[in-house]
C-alpha cells in the first residue's frame, strides 16, 4: 500500500519545502523505497507556462511535455529519476476538471461546490501517482503558506485524506520558521506555535515539525516546540541555514528526519542510506581545484530563478569538472557594440540563455559576436542559439537583414522562423513544441563527441526554429548543423569547427543535469572554458 506524506509550510513563503521534500525523498530512497514527489499550487493559472519569470521563476519542462513548477526540477536534480504532468497540479486545474465535469453533466443536477466537489478532485489528484504501485511512498508539497485563502481547499484535501487514509498511511510535516532577534539575542518559537495553532484549527495535527533556523536549536527550544505544539520531542526537527542545497539531505539524516518519517508510517528502516555518491559529488563542488567565471547573458537575470537549472547545471558540471564556476549574469538589454567588451572581458566561457521578445536580442547578438570573433567558449540554449544563427547571418555570411520573425515579421532573410504548426495557433498556454524529442548527431561532430552517441533525446519549448532554406548557405559558410530530428529535419544543434567552443542548441539541455548524472553539453563546455583560463 502506497504511503503519503504532506509537506505544508507556514509563517512565510520561500522555506525551502522543495528542497525538503526533495532533501527527505532523497534519504528514502537511499534506503531502498521507490519514491516520487509531486506540487500543488494554489494558483489559478493552468500551469506556469504563461506566467512572466519574474513572476515565478523559470518554467520547468517535463519528459512529456508539461510545463510545471521550479520546484519539479529539485525533484529531478535530487532523485535523478523523471518528473511528468502528473506531478505539479495547481487550483486552476482543478478547477478546470470540475467545471468540464459538471458541463459534462457527471454532477446529476447537484449543486458543485468547494466541498465535496473541489476537495474530491484535490484528493483524486493526490492518489494519482500512487494508484499503479510504482512508488511506495509519494510526498506532496503544497505551495503556498497555511492561513493563505487560495490554500484553502488544499488543506481542508489533505485533513480529509489523512481521516480517511489513517494516520499510518499518512502523515504531514509542517515546515515553520525559528527567527533570530539580534536585538534580544534570542531564537524565537513564537511564529511556529502561531502556524501550528492556525494548522490546529484547520484540523490537522502536524506528525513532524521542520523548523528552518539560522541558529542551531538546542534541547530545551525543541521541548518548548514540542510542548506547546504537541508533537514528540523527536519530532522537532531543525533545518539550518546551509551553504548549498545539496547540504540539506546529510542535514536531514543527522536529524534523521527519514527515521522519523519510517516509523510514522510503520515501515521498516531497510538499510542505513547509501549516500557515498552524493558524499563524492559534495566533497568535489566543496574542494575546487581551479575556479571560473562564466557569463550567462539573458534578460531577467535580476531574478536568478529564472535561470534556475543553468544555474543548477554549472554546479553539477563544475563538480565534475574540480572547478568551482563563478555564474556572472550579465542583462542582454544593456549590452552594445560600445560597451561589449568591458563587460565580457575577463570570461572564460559565455553562456546565451533562452527566452522570448525582442527586448534584449541585440545584445545577445553583440555578445556572440565578440565571443566568436575572439574565440572564446561558447554556449547558446534555445533563443541563445537562435541568436547565433542570426549573429553568423549578418556577420560573417553578408545576410546583413538577417533576423527571426518574431523580432521581425517582414524580415528580408528570416533565418529564424514560426514553426509551421505553430502559424494557426491562438492560444498560447501549452502550445509550444514541448517535452522530449530524438535528435541524430552528425558523425564525426563535436555534438556526436561530447554525448559518445549519435542519437540522444532532448526536452524542448518552443515556437521558432532555424529556416531550412538557409540551411546549404550556412553549411558552406562554415556553420555545422550536427544535430538535426530524423522525422522533422528541424535543426537541433549549431556548432563551429574551428572554435574552441561554439554550439547551439534549440532543446533545454539544462533540463536533464541531475547530480548523479551532469549533462554532458554542460561539462564539456566548463571543460573548454577552464583550458580557455588556462591557455589564456
Amino acid at each position: 500500500m502506497t504511503k503519503y506524506i504532506f509537506v505544508t509550510g507556514g509563517v512565510t513563503s520561500s522555506l525551502g519545502k522543495g528542497i525538503i521534500s526533495a532533501s527527505l525523498a532523497k534519504l528514502l530512497q537511499a534506503r531502498g523505497y521507490r519514491v516520487t514527489i509531486q506540487k500543488f499550487d494554489p494558483y489559478i493559472n493552468i500551469d506556469p507556462g504563461t506566467l512572466n519569470p519574474y513572476e515565478h521563476g523559470e518554467c520547468y519542462v517535463t519528459e512529456d511535455g508539461a510545463e510545471t513548477d521550479l520546484d519539479l526540477g529539485h525533484y529531478e536534480r535530487f532523485l535523478n529519476t523523471p518528473t511528468s504532468q502528473s506531478n505539479n497540479i495547481t487550483t486552476g486545474r482543478i478547477y478546470q476538471n470540475v467545471i468540464n465535469r459538471e458541463r459534462e453533466g457527471a454532477f446529476l443536477g447537484k449543486t458543485v461546490q468547494v466541498v465535496p466537489h473541489i476537495t474530491d478532485e484535490i484528493k483524486r489528484n493526490f492518489r494519482i501517482l500512487g494508484e499503479n504501485g510504482q512508488y511506495d511512498i509519494v510526498i506532496t508539497e503544497i505551495g503556498g503558506t497555511v492561513g493563505d485563502i487560495e490554500s484553502l481547499p488544499f488543506v481542508e484535501a489533505v485533513r480529509q485524506f489523512k481521516w480517511e487514509e489513517g494516520s499510518n498511511n499518512a502523515i504531514v510535516i509542517h515546515l515553520t520558521l525559528i527567527p533570530y532577534l539580534a536585538a534580544a539575542g534570542e531564537l524565537k518559537t513564537k511564529p511556529t506555535q502561531h502556524s501550528v495553532k492556525m494548522l490546529l484549527e484547520y484540523g490537522i495535527q502536524p506528525d513532524i515539525l521542520v523548523c528552518r533556523t539560522e541558529h542551531h536549536i538546542n534541547q530545551d527550544i525543541r521541548k518548548k516546540i514540542a510542548l506547546f505544539c504537541n508533537v514528540n520531542i523527536n519530532a522537532v526537527v531543525e533545518s539550518i541555514d546551509a551553504s548549498t542545497i545539496y547540504d540539506v539531505p546529510l542535514l536531514m539524516l543527522k536529524e534523521q528526519l527519514d527515521k522519523t518519517v519510517l516509523a510514522k508510517l510503520k515501515l521498516p528502516t531497510k538499510n542505513e542510506p547509501n549516500l557515498d555518491s552524493w558524499k563524492n559529488f559534495l566533497g568535489r563542488l566543496k574542494n575546487p581545484t581551479a575556479e571560473i567565471q562564466i557569463g550567462l547573458v539573458g534578460k531577467y537575470v535580476e531574478l536568478p530563478d529564472a535561470y534556475k537549472s543553468i544555474i543548477e547545471a554549472f554546479v553539477h558540471a563544475g563538480a565534475k569538472n574540480e572547478c568551482k564556476v563563478k555564474v556572472v549574469t550579465i542583462q542582454s538589454g544593456n549590452l552594445t557594440p560600445e560597451n561589449a567588451i568591458d563587460k565580457l572581458k575577463g570570461l572564460c566561457g559565455v553562456l546565451v540563455a533562452p527566452g522570448f521578445g525582442e527586448r534584449g536580442f541585440e545584445g545577445k547578438i553583440e555578445a556572440i559576436r565578440y565571443v566568436r570573433e575572439n574565440n572564446i567558449p561558447f554556449f547558446g540554449i534555445c533563443l541563445g542559439m537562435q541568436c547565433a544563427v542570426v549573429e553568423y547571418g549578418r556577420n560573417v555570411l553578408g545576410l546583413a537583414e538577417a533576423n527571426s520573425t518574431e523580432m521581425n515579421p517582414q524580415t528580408a532573410h528570416p533565418v529564424i522562423s514560426m514553426m509551421e504548426d505553430q502559424k494557426d495557433v491562438k492560444n498560447m498556454g501549452g502550445t509550444m513544441r514541448l517535452g522530449a524529442y530524438a535528435c541524430d548527431l552528425k558523425a564525426g561532430s563535436k555534438a556526436a563527441a561530447i554525448y559518445g552517441k549519435t542519437h540522444i533525446s532532448e526536452r524542448h519549448r518552443h515556437r521558432y526554429e532555424f529556416n531550412n532554406a538557409y540551411l546549404k548557405q550556412y553549411k558552406e559558410g562554415g556553420m555545422s548543423t550536427s544535430g538535426m530530428n530524423p522525422d522533422n529535419g528541424l535543426v537541433e544543434i549549431v556548432e563551429l569547427k574551428n572554435h574552441p567552443f561554439f554550439v547551439g542548441a534549440q532543446f533545454h539541455p539544462e533540463l536533464k543535469s541531475t547530480v548523479a548524472d551532469p549533462h554532458p553539453l554542460f561539462v564539456n563546455f566548463v571543460a573548454a572554458s577552464l583550458a580557455y583560463a588556462r591557455k589564456k
